[in-house]
Formats: structure tokens, C-alpha cells, sequence
């Protein structure tokens, strides 16, 4: 796919051996983001519209003793960490291989309109089908993920699409999409109670059955993503330099919307819409590690939960006693980021 100006190639390839002091640089820096999603954990355990101690943290973890702030932690809180623990790195991944793949620097799961078709495929299923458990709703999702992939793609320009169009295709879509969504739930009282939060974004009905049923389709999505790190390396040089470099262009185009879809389907089935988690930790990443892939997808992983779960955090303490959902929280730190990144990048201009 093309962009508005071709990319600029480092002196050296993408995929070339880093050496022993930028490798070391890079997985202590890959060390200090996993001690500092583990204290975000800890804070999204221990902070909320009720102050647990840490050692009522601790004690509530591994010693159930049936109190208060046991039952808060181990049936509330702490499903509601590993949700967004999955969920954030399955955003996160998503977004960084649909950046490589498109080699856009403003695609994302949010903008382009993959949750938007997952979102309205949930509640399509919901309201004409009597769909209500996750099992039904997630395979609805992967559907409506990998067909608004494909319309935006084509909305786009397909091979000619710039990051521009495809963002405003994705933007229009994504319009389309929850006008359709709103339309249904104002039609259909039953289905407005039951997904009001759902589709705005929340963590708050966590629970270990819904983690259970998603882990699987994300740990294969992740999985996958990892595997295709090598060739989404040489497709950002180019098609033809990756051909030359034995990439095979098809499979890796396919294989890559396949992660993509289960990403995103399982993580809007489970929550709800959730914008700019894709977009913002990628560019962070590649601007401390560089455009390998092989860093940016373990990096994303990582610090992806710890934005959602800080920003469920503060959506939990700046409205107290009650909360503000997560999916509002990274649409009002996100909107300021993707302004600051066009302007950056000057991609305003068609």
C-alpha cells in the first residue's frame, strides 16, 4: 500500500542484527516496562471507589478469608485486571501490525473501523438474533472485523490508498457504523439496558468465565503476530524489496488480517469499542526502539495494559464514587494524541 511519501530506510535493514549494547539496552528497557505494567496491576487491584491496603491486596489474593475487601479483590478487581491486561495487548499488538502491514501510520483498530464492524455485528446479534452470552457474540465479532477491514480497505483505494484516505474511510465507517448501532438500541429497549457500557468501552463486568472464553483467540492472535514479525519487517521497505528479501507478500497479508480479527473481535466481544490504545503505544514504542518489528510487538504487548489499566484507573478515581468508563478515558487522551501526530507527520494534506 502506499503512502504519501515513500519511508526513509535506515543505514542499515530493518531486520539487521542489533548489536550487543542496543540489544541490551533494548530488553532492559523491555524488563522496566514489565515491572511497571506489574505495578499498575497492583494499583488497578488496589485503587477504586473504595481504597483497599496492600496488605489487604496481598491477603485477598492468596489468603481468601471471606471479608469485604477479599470479595472486592478476588471477584471485582482482580478479573477486572486481567481483562484489561488481554485486552490491552491485544489492542496494542493489532495496532502495531496493522501499521506495518498497511505501512500506515495512523491505522489502528478504533480509526479504521475494525471495532466499529465488531461492535455492530455484537449488537446485531443481540438485538435480531437473541444472541447473550460472549460464546455467540464473539464469533459475530471476528465477522463484522474482518468485513469493515476489507470495506475500508477498498473505501481506501486499496493498493493506491494513501493514510489519509484510509483514515477517513475509516472515520466515515466507523459514523455509518454507530449510527446503526444507536438506531438499534434506541429501537430496542432490551438490548440499550443490557449494552449501554458495553459500547462505550468498559472493563466493569469482568469476569474469569469472559477471560476464559477470550485468552484462547488472543493468545493465537499474539502468537501469530509474533511469528510474522520477520516479514512485516521486510513489507515496510516496500513490495518489491520484500520479494527480493523471500517474504511471501500474499500469506503474510492474510495470515496478518487474521491476527488482526481475532485481536480485535475477541477484545470488543469482551468489552466494548475501545479507541486509540492501537494507535498511541506503537509510535511510542518505535520511537524508542526503532521499526523492528520484532521489539515494537513485544513492547506493545506490554505497555498496551498499562495505558487501559491506568486509564481505567483514573476513570475509576476522578468520579467517585462511581466511574467513568475506560472507553471514554483513552478517546479524551487519544483525540489530542492523533492531532498531534497528523500535524507531526503532515499526512493532513490529501
Amino acid at each position: 500500500m502506499l503512502v504519501d511519501s515513500p519511508p526513509k530506510r535506515s543505514a542499515e535493514p530493518i531486520s539487521a542484527p542489533a548489536t550487543p549494547k542496543r540489544y541490551a539496552l533494548r530488553a532492559a528497557g523491555l524488563l522496566v516496562s514489565c515491572g511497571v505494567l506489574l505495578l499498575i496491576c497492583v494499583a488497578s487491584i488496589a485503587v477504586g471507589a473504595k481504597s483497599v491496603p496492600l496488605a489487604d491486596v496481598w491477603g485477598g489474593l492468596f489468603h481468601n478469608t471471606g471479608t469485604g475487601n477479599d470479595v472486592i479483590i478476588r471477584d471485582v478487581r482482580l478479573p477486572r485486571t486481567l481483562l484489561g491486561f488481554v485486552v490491552g495487548a491485544a489492542l496494542g499488538v493489532a495496532g502495531a501490525v496493522m501499521q506495518a502491514l498497511t505501512r500506515n501510520p495512523l491505522a489502528e483498530p478504533g480509526l479504521l473501523g475494525v471495532s466499529a464492524g465488531a461492535s455492530a455485528a455484537v449488537v446485531s446479534a443481540g438485538s435480531f438474533l437473541g444472541v447473550t452470552s460472549l460464546t455467540g457474540y464473539v464469533w459475530f465479532a471476528f465477522l463484522g472485523a474482518a468485513v469493515v477491514s476489507a470495506a475500508v480497505y477498498v473505501l481506501g483505494g486499496s493498493r493506491g490508498a494513501t493514510p489519509v484516505r484510509l483514515a477517513l474511510a475509516g472515520t466515515a465507517a466507523t459514523a455509518v457504523l454507530y449510527g446503526y448501532i444507536n438506531a438499534v438500541q434506541l429501537l430496542d429497549a432490551a438490548a440499550l439496558d443490557r449494552l449501554r457500557f458495553w459500547t462505550v468501552g468498559s472493563l466493569a463486568s469482568a469476569d474469569m468465565e469472559t477471560i476464559g472464553k477470550i485468552v484462547p483467540f488472543v493468545a493465537v492472535g499474539l502468537v501469530l503476530s509474533m511469528l510474522l514479525a520477520r516479514p512485516l519487517n521486510a513489507m515496510q521497505m516496500g513490495d518489491d524489496t520484500a520479494r527480493s528479501l523471500g517474504a511471501h507478500l500474499t500469506r503474510t497479508r492474510i495470515l496478518s488480517m487474521i491476527a488482526i480479527t481475532l485481536l480485535c473481535g475477541a477484545a470488543t466481544a469482551a468489552c466494548g469499542p475501545i479507541v486509540f490504545i492501537g494507535l498511541m503505544i506503537p509510535h511510542v514504542v518505535r520511537a524508542a526502539t526503532g521499526p523492528d518489528m520484532r521489539w515494537i510487538l513485544p513492547y506493545a504487548a506490554v505497555l498496551s495494559p498499562v495505558l487501559l489499566l491506568g486509564a481505567d484507573v483514573v476513570g475509576r478515581v476522578v468520579t467517585r464514587p462511581s466511574e467513568l468508563q475506560v472507553g471514554i478515558v483513552t478517546a479524551l487522551i487519544g483525540g489530542p494524541a492523533f492531532i498531534h501526530l497528523v500535524r507531526r507527520r503532515r499526512l493532513a494534506q490529501l
